[in-house]
Formats: C-alpha cells, sequence, structure tokens
C-alpha cells in the first residue's frame, strides 16, 4: 500500500487506516485478528482507536495482538484522549486528565509510546494552551512521538495548530486532524479543510462511507447484520438514509457500473484521493469486508467522474464561508 506523510511531518502512514470503533464491543478478538492481519499483510500501517472504544477494550485487544501477531514496529499506533463518559461534560481537556488517559491508554496497548496522538475534541472549558501543554508534555516524555486533534471546528484547528508553531523547537507542531468527510459529509470543506492545507495538518477522514451507506446496502431495505440494524448503531446511520443522501448513493452507484467497480470502491477512492487527505480510517465488520475495501488500491477515478460526483454532492457555501467577490 502506497504510504503518505501526515502533515509538514516525517512521519508516514498508510493511504488506508484501520479503524477499530467496535473492537471489544461487537468486534471480538477472532475477528479483531483477522482484521488486522488482513490490514498488514497488504502494507496497511496505521491503526486508529481511542480510550473510550469499547469503554477502554479496543485498546485492550489491540494491546493483546501488537507483538504477538504484528511486529509493533510495523504499525503507527495512533490513539485519542479527552472524551469522558460524563453526560454533564463531554470532553475533558485538563493536563491531569489528558495525561492520566494517556498513561491508562499505554497500559492497555502494552507498550510504552504511541506514534499519533490526538485531542479527541475540543474543551470550551479549559484553557487551550493548558491542553496544549499536555501534548507538549507526552511528546518530551516519549511516551508520545506525534500529536493531533480530532473533531476541531475550522478556528479550533487554526488556534491550537498556530499556537503550536509560535514556538518551533519548544511546542509540538500538530501533525494531523481526524474529522468525518465523505461524499455524504462534505462540511469539513467550509473551514475545516482549507485550514488543515494551509497549516500543513493531515487529514485522516473518518466514516469516509459515509457511515456505511455508500456501499450502497441500504438502497433496498436495511439487511439484518449491517449497523442500522444494530440497536446502538442505528442512530448513527439514521441520518444519512434521507432523500438527499439517496441521490448520491444513486450517483455513485452508476459510477461504479461504469467503470465495473463497487460503490464501495468509488467512495472511498473518492475520498482517499481529495486535496488535504492523507489516509481514511475504515471501520469493518470482518476480515472479508476489510479486505474488499482494501482492494481499492489500484482504484483512481477518472477526473470526469471525481466532476459529477463533486457536483452532485457539493455542499453549500455561502458568506463567509466562501469568498465574497465571487458572491
Amino acid at each position: 500500500m502506497e504510504q503518505r506523510h501526515l502533515g509538514r511531518t516525517g512521519l508516514r502512514v498508510s493511504r488506508i487506516g484501520l479503524g477499530t470503533l467496535t473492537w471489544g464491543r461487537d468486534t471480538d478478538e477472532h475477528n479483531a485478528a483477522d482484521q488486522l492481519k488482513a490490514f498488514w499483510d497488504v502494507g496497511g500501517t496505521l491503526v486508529d482507536t481511542a480510550d473510550v472504544y469499547g469503554g477502554g477494550e479496543a485498546e485492550h485487544l489491540l494491546g493483546r495482538l501488537l507483538g504477538n501477531l504484528v511486529p509493533r514496529r510495523d504499525l503507527v499506533v495512533a490513539t485519542k484522549a479527552g472524551s469522558v463518559p460524563d453526560p454533564s461534560r463531554r470532553f475533558d481537556g485538563s493536563r491531569g486528565h489528558l495525561l492520566a488517559a494517556l498513561d491508562a491508554s499505554l497500559r492497555r496497548l502494552g507498550t510504552d509510546y504511541v506514534d499519533l496522538w490526538q485531542i479527541h475534541a475540543f474543551d470550551h472549558v479549559t484553557p487551550l494552551e493548558e491542553t496544549l501543554q499536555a501534548v507538549d508534555l507526552a511528546v518530551s516524555s516519549g511516551r508520545v512521538r506525534y500529536a493531533g486533534v480530532s473533531n476541531f471546528s475550522g478556528w479550533q484547528l487554526a488556534k491550537a495548530a498556530t499556537w503550536q508553531l509560535a514556538a518551533p523547537g519548544r511546542r509540538t507542531r500538530l501533525a494531523s486532524t481526524q474529522m468525518e468527510y465523505s461524499l455524504l459529509q462534505r462540511g469539513i470543506e467550509r473551514e475545516v479543510l482549507p485550514a488543515a492545507l494551509d497549516l500543513g495538518v493531515g487529514l485522516l477522514p473518518s466514516s469516509p462511507l459515509g457511515r456505511g451507506v455508500l456501499t450502497g446496502k441500504y438502497r433496498t431495505g436495511t439487511p439484518s447484520d449491517s449497523r442500522a440494524a444494530s440497536e446502538h448503531l442505528a442512530p448513527f446511520v439514521e441520518p444519512y438514509l434521507d432523500e438527499a443522501a439517496s441521490r448520491i448513493v444513486d450517483a455513485v452507484a452508476t459510477a461504479a457500473d461504469g467503470l465495473a467497480t463497487t460503490p464501495l470502491h468509488v467512495a472511498l477512492a473518492w475520498v482517499r484521493d481529495r486535496p488535504g487527505v492523507v489516509a481514511p480510517v475504515i471501520g469493518a465488520r470482518n476480515a472479508q469486508q476489510l479486505t474488499e475495501a482494501l482492494s481499492v488500491e489500484a482504484l483512481s477515478l477518472p477526473d470526469e467522474i471525481c466532476q459529477a460526483l463533486d457536483d452532485v454532492s457539493a455542499p453549500v457555501h455561502r458568506y463567509p464561508d466562501q469568498d465574497w467577490s465571487t458572491l
């Protein structure tokens, strides 16, 4: 698999990442092992998790597989901290919480460092400089090699990245931002993506297949083994089952027919090769499903197909998101 630099850093990652959102909950250790082995066999390196996935079980599971199944040195292990199971405060970016969460992640992962540590979301209560100081401490201690953020809006990303760049050599440059991005969700193109491109922050798209909808599996109903049929994941999929999404899915299916490939491959290739994108992070139910997705490596969409998909899925850009002089 092709390797790409993560932002303006020396870290290289596979241009498709493996997500572990369902590990330890819907994905058991046997299926997780099959997925990780299939991913590694084709040259995949970036494995993304978080301290809250499966209540910590995703990290536990990945930790049991590191070294035993796949050499630790062959993987770029990315995890996140900052989300908390507290309905009164969903995010905690305080220095104390973040550093304690990192130590707990390392214990679960069974490693003494993570390659990429991401702040899971912006904390409006904690001063941003305190959150970023925790990042710098984590890197200077050797427990973290590179740092990024996740679910930061455009101004939040710009503020954080600029703060870190203001003291080169003393503060850790942000390597990445992880955001939902697909043909069904292009909202980041308004502010987040322009900020990332300008500041040299690499984009790691999550849910690149529109939460599974872009595969076309819901065009004729809800399969019994799909996420939309799952009690705890159905609300996650439901927003993308409306009429507007259906038109985009139909366009993806038409393009797939014309290219003699699958809607999954068309949707994944589109987001993989967008400007600023480093590696879409995909989650799979099993190794067979993952292998199908990874076979997109050889596909590059023709320009006319990309343009047609751009047009049918184009988000509305109005003032001030668009250059006022063009309005």
